[in-house]
């Protein structure tokens, strides 16, 4: 008989008496675990039988939520740091009987340091690597205790934010003792393959390989053996298996083989792993940009935090592969792990998805953040990280191309790069912009969003576009006039220009009043693609689209997140980044249909803004955008037609715009190919908010996903909602987040009371289908059109089935808690401008939910005339009352400072750091400071520093007054790319009073 027909046949025998482990060895979660926070690290784990319990993954700050003082400060959207200690008990299952036992940490935040029974057998400090430990030598008979200190008190420890515990799986693997198969030493590779035919090529490590043999079989997507092999086993074995008109791996068509190895010593089968993998190939080139199996592929990205999203870092499986479909969905193909690994599953489900993978290992190989990484722990780790990091991911067929850094820069770059091809030669190794000249694919950030960087000589190496373009959009918030984050023009930046949509701004909502403002960045960003640094999506999308040499753009971001809150968005109240296609929730925002309309095929269309406009004056030209993947679009208001338009290739032609006279009613697109009606979309105006919409938005494996939005009493949605929604569970149902979307909503998103935002919220629970109830006062919190008042209260399953609820609600209008004595709730009713309406929903004369609204003119959104934010738009400023200080104190007496105050010294001497972002390239700026004093004697000289360096000391004339004249002096600087730190510091004459400073 044929030999590999032998071993086929013998294979075959074995599947029916050996138990088949898949992709891992008999393992054993550990999910429930005691858990306490302290303030300070210990050598010996502290006593928790009356500990919390929580399960993993568990992140406790993002449980927590936005603290004002949080030690992430406005880097980690002011969430809370310290020391975590986590304990858990287990008895080892008879299949680890006579095998070596390695406990897993898919991923723990920060320093960690693992016990056993009490002992110390480890410690990682990379909060985004995956490792292992090997318990034997310290098991005993019996149970067993781990315990798990994760140390968070050294903040802000990144610059965003960051989960902090045990954020991923944890688990027990039994390996046998004795010759096996190395930790991650099996690598597969298919450099050849093509439709026809492909090789897959197969390298196996083996601990103690004497007198054993290695026998293997691939196994295709149906489940079929195809093909085996064996070979005698060597500490570095290899083997080839191939196959014919293999299904190769794509977005498109994510097909997933099979390689068993198994090894023998005679007749014994002493160790076997099961490893997935996808047969395809990869290049790229110089000219061509990114091929995949042959065929030029644009890489249709996203930049991804692993804590963008709802649940911070604790993604479970079914809720990451949530997240990731709906990236899909929109038509992106590829992710940027910005800036760091992400978790195991996430690969196993870009695998399964058909989402390529740029995998990123570090951010800055340096310090970046006060206490991060490559300040701390860099040097004496990434060899070890790096290493491991590679051998996890290598056999992921969604990982096209490696980056080790971002913004970042030192000679360590081209060690970086070796390492990576040492352990994985077959992917080519890119930065963001970090030690180019070591990098085999140029990645570049910012800077190709400038017009200057397509004028410019590149590097004769592939180009992808690692971060770019930087958008930023408000679900729900319009701004016909067009806003730049370093104004326009900006010679430095050299942006692209998008026109305003009208000469005056007629959107006359905003968040906040200036009053309220703490700077003049505090401001939401309009979702019209006309709030950007240098270029928006549509300027970007056609760039790419179109430049054979351009292999494709990762947009920061797929996702909002937490973190960065004061380089953009003006630090508190803010504490995410809004620069998503979708928010915090999840929900899409009308960036996202944008790319649908660019990316998808599946006929489409969308149109923006909503027709709700309460203070909007009749006839007011309203821009009317639609976006759509269809020949032309036609544009109906109440029921007449404004014409049809046809859709273009140019940034300016990819969606239609109608300037339509507003009246309300309803808008309708209709969308047309070939003459034929191939999708529609009609939005109407809504009147004030009077009931509660609960839908089921997915139901995942043990998880389940609910819409909560506010409407009028004809079901139509009110897009300005922010009434209270409060929603009480049963047992065994969680919360794990009620979240909004909201950048700079403050309270918990682990909570069963949150507001609306832009009329909506999101539910995300988890356990088995159970009864909840969802309640809500509802009304016009300032009372634009409505000082009307509807309670409304709904049982429902959390898989979103309805049940019968009668309740009787009883309400109070003097902030007071009801009773079922209080006045019954029958039908809606009007408050004064400044009330406090509370309820209790009463079902079968038990309490099961209490509710709670405020009604005031200065309540939620603020209202006012379109101009009065003009100036707030204008300038990117630090203000120094919110910058780090030794000496000043922040005052308000006086006038004319920006922000909500200045540093006065009271003549102490002091020092002022101020931390700024450059996403371009390094170059020349101008750093203006703006002070006053009224030291007619000395000029109160300032020593400046940047970036460590010293610049000079600048003397800093009287301005006339303490508090009211403020002066700007200015000098020139060189900024360099990614993070600048400034310092100023007094020089033995005190400090100056200080109100802000800005690069220009």
């Amino acid at each position: 008989m044929h030999h590999s027909k032998l071993i086929l046949i013998q294979l075959l025998a074995l599947c029916s008496l050996v138990h088949v482990h898949g992709e891992h060895l008999p393992t054993l979660p550990l999910q429930s675990w005691k858990f306490t926070l302290t303030d300070k690290t210990s050598q010996t784990p502290p006593a928790m039988d009356s500990a919390q319990e929580v399960t993993i993954p568990h992140d406790w700050s993002w449980i927590k939520g936005p603290v004002k003082n949080g030690v992430q400060k406005d880097k980690g959207g002011y969430r809370i740091g310290g020391v975590g200690w986590y304990q858990t008990k287990f008895e080892l299952p008879e299949s680890f009987s006579n095998k070596t036992t390695f406990i897993h940490f898919d991923g723990i935040y920060r320093r960690s340091t693992i016990f056993l029974n009490g002992k110390k057998i480890g410690g990682r400090p990379y909060g985004f690597i995956s490792f292992r430990y090997d318990l034997s030598p310290y098991l005993k008979e019996g149970q067993n205790t781990i315990a798990v200190q994760a140390d968070c008190s050294l903040e802000p420890s990144s610059r965003w934010y960051h989960p902090c515990g045990i954020f991923a799986p944890v688990y027990l693997e039994a390996v046998p003792s004795g010759s096996r198969f190395v930790h991650d030493g099996i690598f597969i590779t298919t450099p050849q393959a093509s439709p026809q035919s492909a090789q897959i090529n197969i390298t196996a490590e083996i601990e103690e390989p004497e007198n054993l043999q290695i026998k293997a079989f691939l196994t295709d997507p149906a489940g079929h053996i195809t093909d085996t092999t064996s070979t005698e086993a060597l500490e570095t074995s290899s083997l080839k298996l191939s196959v014919s008109t293999p299904k190769l791996w794509s977005p498109q068509t994510p097909s997933l083989y099979k390689a068993t190895l198994q090894l023998w010593r005679k007749d014994q089968l002493l160790d076997e792993r099961t490893v997935p993998f996808g047969i395809r190939s990869i290049k790229w080139d110089t000219k061509t940009g990114f091929s995949l199996n042959g065929q030029v592929t644009k890489l249709k990205g996203v930049c991804e935090h692993l804590t963008g999203g709802p649940v911070g870092g604790a993604w479970p499986e079914p809720l990451l592969e949530w997240k990731l479909q709906l990236l899909k969905d929109m038509g992106c193909n590829a992710i940027r792990t910005a800036h760091n690994p992400q978790i195991p599953a996430f690969y196993k489900l870009c695998d399964q998805l058909g989402i390529l993978v740029m995998d990123e290992a570090f951010d800055g190989w340096s310090r970046k953040a006060p206490q991060d990484y490559g300040a701390l722990d860099f040097e004496n780790w990434w060899k070890q990280d790096l290493t491991d990091w590679v051998r996890r991911d290598r056999n992921h067929p969604c990982v096209i191309i490696r980056s080790v850094g971002n913004e970042t820069r030192g000679q360590v770059g081209k060690d970086l790069v070796a390492m990576c091809k040492e352990n994985d030669p077959t992917r080519p190794v890119t930065s963001g912009h970090s030690a180019s000249q070591f990098m085999e694919v140029y990645g570049v950030n910012g800077h190709s969003e400038s017009q200057k960087f397509y004028k410019e000589k590149r590097p004769d190496k592939p180009f992808i576009a690692t971060e770019a373009p930087h958008t930023w959009q408000v679900r729900g918030f319009y701004k016909t006039k067009t806003w730049y984050r370093d104004g326009f023009p900006n010679r430095r930046q050299a942006p692209f220009e998008t026109p305003d949509l009208t000469p005056r701004e007629i959107f006359t909502n905003a968040f906040l009043s200036s009053e309220e403002m703490t700077n003049r960045k505090q401001i939401f960003l309009s979702s019209y693609d006309n709030a950007y640094v240098r270029i928006n999506a549509r300027q970007n999308w056609e760039k790419m689209r179109d430049l054979p040499w351009y292999a494709g753009h990762f947009r920061w971001t797929g996702f909002d997140y937490p973190g960065e809150a004061g380089y953009v968005h003006g630090g508190w109240p803010f504490h995410s980044f809004a620069g998503g296609a979708l928010d915090l929730a999840g929900f899409k925002k009308d960036l996202y249909y944008l790319y649908r309309s660019q990316w998808q095929k599946e006929s489409m269309v969308h149109i923006l803004p909503h027709w709700t406009h309460p203070r909007m004056e009749v006839d007011t030209l309203i821009p009317v955008v639609v976006y759509t993947n269809a020949e032309e679009v036609e544009l109906l208001h109440n029921g007449k037609s404004l014409g049809r338009q046809k859709t273009g290739k140019k940034w300016d032609e990819m969606a239609c715009q109608f300037m339509v006279p507003w009246q309300a009613g309803e808008i309708s697109a209709i969308a047309r190919t070939n003459n034929r009606e191939v999708a529609r979309q009609t939005i109407r105006s809504s009147k004030h908010p009077s009931t509660l919409q609960v839908t089921l938005h997915a139901a995942l494996d043990n998880y389940s996903i609910l819409d909560l939005s506010l409407a009028d009493s004809a079901g139509t949605f009110y897009p300005y909602g922010e009434n209270k929604i409060t929603v009480a569970t049963t047992s065994p149902t969680r919360i794990l987040a009620l979240e909004n979307g909201h950048p700079a909503d403050v309270d918990p998103p682990v909570s069963n009371s949150r507001r609306a935002f832009m009329g909506k919220a999101r539910l995300f629970l988890e356990g088995p289908s159970s009864p909840i109830t969802v309640g809500a006062i509802i009304g016009e919190r300032r009372q634009l059109t409505s000082n009307l008042v509807s309670i409304e209260a709904l049982r429902i399953t959390s898989t979103g089935q309805p049940l019968d609820f009668k309740p009787k609600i009883h309400y109070t209008l003097d902030d007071s808690l009801p009773t079922q004595e209080s006045p019954l709730y029958e039908k809606s009713f009007p408050v004064d401008p400044k009330q406090t309406v509370r309820a209790i929903v009463y079902h079968e004369g038990q309490s099961v939910l209490e509710l709670k609204e405020t009604f005031s003119p200065t309540a939620g959104l603020h209202w006012s005339s379109a101009d009065e934010f003009s100036e707030m738009n204008s300038s990117n400023a630090l203000q120094a009352e919110n910058a780090e200080n030794k000496g000043g104190k922040k005052k308000k007496e006086g006038a004319n400072f920006h922000g909500t105050g200045y540093l006065d010294f009271e003549g102490r001497e002091g020092q002022v750091t101020f931390y700024q972002e450059n996403d371009g390239l390094a170059g020349q700026a101008t750093l203006e400071i703006r002070y006053s004093h009224n030291d007619k004697k000395r000029k109160r000289p300032l020593e400046i520093f940047l970036n460590d360096q010293r610049v000079k000391t600048l003397a800093f004339p009287h301005s006339g007054s303490w508090n009211k004249d403020w002066k700007v002096i200015k000098l020139p600087v060189k900024i360099r790319k990614g993070a600048n730190t400034l310092t100023l510091k007094s020089t033995g004459a005190s400090f100056p009073n200080l109100d802000e400073i800005e690069f220009k």
